[in-house]
């Protein structure tokens, strides 16, 4: 049961006409991710056709997407008589064990790892989500980000429908069932076409499973083949680890279904430019993955050459802010022929939360996740290579312990432009009054941080890297939005966190 203070419930009822929900209540939780300073990773699929044990196979995909979200996991699996779920919250490792898992029977399955960027982080907003229908029973997972979600949900709830979770793929079952389409490949098709965004989408039945990628091809969707069956998955990382041989991509527009008769791929939607998310080869996937046809490894690397060019400086060593910036800072050492160094050592043991001690460490957060080596830095002009300034909280800091450990001079470089504008397409890049650049110069940020010179990529050189061949998503550089949002709102959503937020307590 929702339980609401009454003045709060008034005003939650008054800001839901205008739409545009703020976060009233604040966790008491202490995030120790630092990812209100650096966007938030979105969320890994993953599916599997015909494969022995795909549980199993779903769960090392997933386990392998770790870094695309941390917040829930699930997997369902179907032995073509019944569908199998399960879900929770934490990580992979910490929701499945081998009892489980043999729960999860058949040769199908598909698995999701979850970062919300709709819906608040609960369990039944877990995914795979799944539903009974006239259409018989499913299984969805998603990738992306709804631009019109806020629209059809309230639409579709003035005429009576009953949602179970408050994520935006729940309006995507909620579409079929309203089709009256006779079956399921056509009612899935036809709720694909009422809805803009983003999105890379599994859906699974007792007897099929369903890959597609929207249009514009945001978010990315791979495919491979294992033991004689089908894989897809967000990233190749998924498909290394389960010893699948990658294909292709799924492309954008494409519609793919696989069943017992074999694999059939359409392309029923109006062709539009393709539009990739570059900030997937700057900071979200894998380094060891290939997406949209590219290895990210080499993309990363040609950011950092690029940016040194670009952005020269005079130092005597060249380091990252890890993990994400580490490869391009070698690109950067490399093209500027600086020695490469780590001086910053990176935490890989902080879990979700922490207990702050009773007397309170300044800059406590930062002293979690990062320390310097003083003997690296101590005296030395230091070229520090990161991926993004989101608020500039965390590169300040971060300087001010790069000083006290003695550093002499510090160049920041930046492998990306300056980030502007809000994400509305299934990252959590945060609506633009929190957003340094968008109201700061580039010597203002210099300033705020403490640094000696500060240099960004330019796009041009963003796409020189990724490859110039393709078309890539710029928004939250440029502002230039390939998809309208729900109305034409724009900011007024402060993101897209907050299309359906809530104001409850929810035992997990």
């Amino acid at each position: 049961m929702k339980r609401f203070f009454p003045d709060l419930f008034s005003i939650i009822t008054s800001a839901r006409k205008k739409y545009s929900f703020r976060k009233k209540i604040q966790s008491e939780e202490i995030q120790c991710s630092l990812g209100d300073n650096y966007p938030r990773e979105e969320c890994g699929i993953a599916g599997l056709y015909g494969v022995p044990e795909a549980a199993n196979h779903a769960y090392l995909s997933i386990y392998a997407l770790q870094h695309r979200g941390q917040e829930s996991a699930g997997i369902v699996s179907s032995d073509h008589n019944h569908l199998f779920r399960y879900a929770g919250m934490g990580k992979v490792t910490d929701i499945f064990n081998e009892n489980k898992l043999k729960q999860l029977a058949g040769d199908c399955a598909i698995g999701h790892n979850r970062y919300s960027t709709t819906g608040a982080s609960f369990l039944r907003n877990a995914q795979p989500i799944r539903v009974e229908s006239r259409f018989g029973s499913l299984a969805l997972a998603h990738n992306g980000n709804l631009t019109n979600a806020w629209g059809l949900r309230s639409e579709m709830e003035e005429k009576g429908s009953i949602f179970q979770t408050t994520v935006d793929s729940e309006i995507i079952a909620h579409l079929m069932a309203r089709s009256g389409k006779e079956n399921f490949t056509d009612a899935l098709i036809y709720a694909l076409k009422n809805i803009r965004g983003a999105y890379s989408l599994l859906v699974l039945t007792k007897e099929s499973l369903y890959a597609v990628r929207d249009p514009n091809g945001f978010r990315p969707l791979v495919m491979g083949k294992k033991d004689g069956g089908w894989v897809f998955a967000s990233e190749t990382c998924a498909l290394d680890i389960i010893d699948a041989e990658y294909m292709r991509d799924v492309r954008p527009g494409e519609f793919i279904k696989v069943d017992k008769s074999g694999i059939t791929s359409i392309y029923p939607f109006e062709k539009t430019q393709e539009n990739l998310c570059i900030f997937e080869f700057i900071y979200f996937a894998r380094p060891d993955s290939t997406i949209f046809k590219k290895p990210v490894y080499d993309v990363r690397h040609r950011m950092g050459e690029i940016l040194a060019k670009e952005a020269p400086a005079e130092a005597d060593l060249v380091m990252p802010v890890p993990d994400s910036s580490t490869i391009a800072a070698i690109g950067y050492a490399q093209a500027s022929g600086i020695p490469f160094h780590m001086g910053l050592i990176r935490s890989h043991y902080i879990g979700r939360t922490f207990i702050e001690p009773n007397q309170k460490i300044r800059d406590f957060g930062v002293k979690l996740k990062f320390n310097a080596i003083a003997t690296v830095v101590k005296g030395k002009r230091v070229i520090v290579v990161d991926d993004s300034i989101i608020r500039g909280t965390t590169q300040r800091k971060i300087v001010k312990m790069l000083r006290k450990a003695g550093a002499k001079e510090i160049h920041v470089r930046i492998t990306a432009a300056p980030t502007r504008h809000a994400c509305y397409y299934g990252i959590d890049i945060s609506n633009r009054n929190e957003l340094i650049a968008a109201s700061h110069s580039i010597e203002e940020i210099q300033k705020y941080i403490r640094v000696d010179s500060l240099a960004y990529l330019s796009e041009a050189g963003m796409i020189e890297a990724a490859g110039e061949h393709r078309h890539y998503c710029m928004a939250c550089f440029n502002g230039n939005y390939p998809v309208p949002l729900d109305d034409a709102l724009g900011e007024i959503y402060s993101n897209q966190k907050t299309l359906f937020e809530e104001y409850e307590i929810e035992e997990h």
